[in-house]
């Protein structure tokens, strides 16, 4: 069972979209509500809703941010090789103004240059590389959420056991209560499986906006997470039609 539907797509089929990604997990909560209203699952949509909210709001503002500190960054470059260009000169004309230089007087002012072009060239890579290292970390910190996120639902169809259905089980002191029939199984392990495959969908949203190495190698861990947890739980789904009860 699939929360996507046609009307959910996206108008361009190769790019995804928030709101449209949001809304599938409305709807997905509205239907887990619906089915198990009793059930904690329901709350997970909610948080996967703010994060995507916190995504939308924060790239929004981050656009403005990231054009002035871009902004200011170029300034800061340009008055770097500024500086530089005048360091230069000053050295050149001191060296110059006692005279031609001779022999190892060429040395040091060949050692003066190349310490002012190194620092100017580490001041100016540091700047260069400041909005995308503030907005990668803004990205992973998210990242981390879904991680985490995934790793939630993961503990809710953890105890949801298929072999506890068989005719001849017996339970334990230990053994948790169940209330959940074959088909109410099913369903409630399809919906995990739903919001993994979400918590991916909403990780693949940074990458339409970033090509960061680091963004990227996060998102493809997120998308290897879910699908193999989503794989322990269709493992118990295949187990539910040879052991459930006619």
């Amino acid at each position: 069972m699939s929360g996507v539907s046609e009307s959910t797509l996206p108008p361009d089929p190769q790019h995804l979209d928030a709101a449209s990604v949001r809304r599938t997990v409305e709807r997905l909560g509205e239907r887990i509500t619906a089915r198990f209203p009793d059930r904690n699952l329901g709350r997970v949509p909610g948080q996967l809703i703010d994060v995507i909210d916190d995504m939308v709001d924060r790239s929004l503002v981050e656009h403005s941010r990231t054009r002035w500190l871009r902004w200011l960054c170029n300034a800061g470059i340009a008055a770097v090789g500024l500086g530089l260009a005048a360091a230069l000169a000053v050295v050149v004309s001191q060296a110059t103004g006692r005279g031609a230089p001779q022999g190892w007087d060429w040395l040091g002012v060949f050692e003066s240059l190349v310490n002012d072009m190194v620092f100017a060239a580490l001041a100016i890579f540091f700047l260069w590389a400041l909005p995308a290292r503030i907005e990668r970390r803004t990205d992973l910190a998210t990242l981390h959420r879904l991680r985490s996120l995934a790793h939630v639902i993961d503990m809710h169809q953890l105890t949801k056991d298929p072999d506890r259905l068989r005719s001849d089980f017996r339970e334990t002191p230990a053994s948790i209560p169940n209330s959940l029939t074959a088909m109410q199984l099913s369903n409630y392990l399809d919906y995990c499986s739903e919001l993994l495959s979400l918590v991916a969908k909403t990780a693949a949203l940074f990458a339409e906006r970033t090509t960061d190495p680091a963004v990227i190698s996060a998102i493809e861990g997120i998308e290897d997470l879910t699908t193999g947890l989503s794989r322990k739980i269709w493992a118990k789904i295949a187990l539910l039609p040879r052991i459930a009860p006619a």
